[in-house]
């Protein structure tokens, strides 16, 4: 079987994680340090916060901005459900934004719109997400937090390895130089991973400040007296292992190489497809460094029954493609939503498709061939 996405772990990895395993510090050790500084060297940020997902990163991002019950935040529609879930547990008041119905990711019209039809004035955040590893139109985003003064996070978990353009100048996704946070996940399937894990990155000390307090019981020690300590702030348990960190630490070393394996991997897809004899719409690479997390493809569906066959087709033959995402105002949690027409045509639309470090060109060819197969047959 031929999964969409798959984590690379080679001997290195493995040696790492047993040298840690053997150590007196499996967790609040040095090497959840080291992995924090080669973040934020990385990155080219001033402060980066590592913790145990890319859930437990964005909450950490909305409790820094002190996230209010009633407070207004707006977001994708299409997105994971974990950012819409924080702000339902924290009480904040949500409104969801449509998206480009080609690419899934909200644009800064979208985000007009939201504020222009319901007259928003106070907002405490808008939440930006690089579906797949792209990043667009920052500048713009940037102007709308200067104009309306709200937080601006970046869901940024499928973009870890990903630049971006700003005033023709090349910038890390992470540098939080045009965002106040950014949050990154290091699930198996991401650029790299540590297994189950998380960071936040930021350039303010103060959001900084929270964020490590929170992450620890907002346990602060002496350093002086180390059975001494202080509660500063109600916190929970979102730390990261060193065993993850070394992972991490092992991971990072080799962005590089994934990075150049993806983009391979998404030049061949776009060569191939490129060579169809029916419409097919696919992301195409271009000098701005993508991550590659996902190679979403835009097909031409009657009916999302007809993209269910499509899917069922796929796995018969012995590959797995996704949804990326199932609108949210689909689910239970979120049926009092209206439905918004860019996220219906992607949500119709999209499939992703096979993408990894390690995927062979003879199932890259395999992932093309029965596609074509698919749609030759239904014409």
């Amino acid at each position: 079987m031929i999964p969409y996405g798959k984590q690379k772990i080679g001997k290195d990895d493995v040696k790492e994680i047993i040298n840690v395993s053997r150590s007196t510090m499996l967790t609040t050790g040095p090497k959840v340090l080291e992995f924090e500084k080669k973040l934020k060297n990385y990155t080219k940020a001033k402060f980066a916060v590592s913790c145990n997902s890319g859930t437990s990163a964005l909450h950490l991002a909305f409790l820094s901005i002190n996230l209010q019950p009633g407070d207004i935040i707006i977001m994708p529609a299409i997105n994971f459900i974990a950012t819409f879930n924080i702000c339902k547990l924290l009480n904040a008041k949500i409104y969801l934004a449509d998206v480009d119905p080609i690419k899934g990711v909200v644009t800064p019209k979208n985000i007009l719109d939201v504020i222009k039809n319901n007259k928003l004035k106070k907002i405490k955040a808008i939440v930006t997400m690089h579906l797949g590893g792209k990043v667009e139109q920052t500048e713009e985003f940037f102007n709308l937090k200067k104009r309306f003064k709200f937080f601006l996070i970046e869901d940024s978990c499928h973009a870890f390895g990903s630049k971006y353009i700003y005033r023709d100048k090349y910038f890390n996704v992470g540098c939080a130089k045009h965002a106040d946070l950014s949050t990154f996940s290091f699930h198996p399937i991401k650029s790299i991973t540590t297994g189950e894990g998380g960071a936040v990155t930021t350039n303010n000390k103060s959001l900084h400040e929270r964020m490590r307090l929170f992450k620890s019981h907002g346990i602060i020690r002496s350093k002086s007296k180390h059975w001494e300590y202080d509660i500063a702030s109600p916190g929970l348990n979102f730390r990261l292992s060193d065993i993850n960190c070394a992972l991490g630490i092992s991971q990072l070393k080799k962005i590089n190489l994934f990075m150049r394996e993806r983009v391979k991997i998404a030049k061949f897809y776009e060569q191939e497809f490129r060579k169809f004899d029916f419409k097919v719409i696919f992301p195409k690479v271009s000098k701005i460094q993508s991550s590659w997390h996902l190679y979403v493809v835009n097909f031409t569906f009657k009916s999302l029954g007809e993209k269910d066959k499509f899917f069922k087709y796929l796995k018969k033959n012995k590959i797995i493609a996704q949804f990326h995402y199932i609108p949210i105002y689909n689910f239970s949690i979120g049926k009092k939503y209206k439905k918004l027409p860019g996220c219906e045509k992607y949500f119709k639309s999209a499939v992703s498709i096979p993408i990894y470090v390690g995927l062979k060109k003879t199932q890259q060819l395999k992932v093309v061939k029965t596609i074509y197969n698919f749609f030759k047959k239904k014409n």
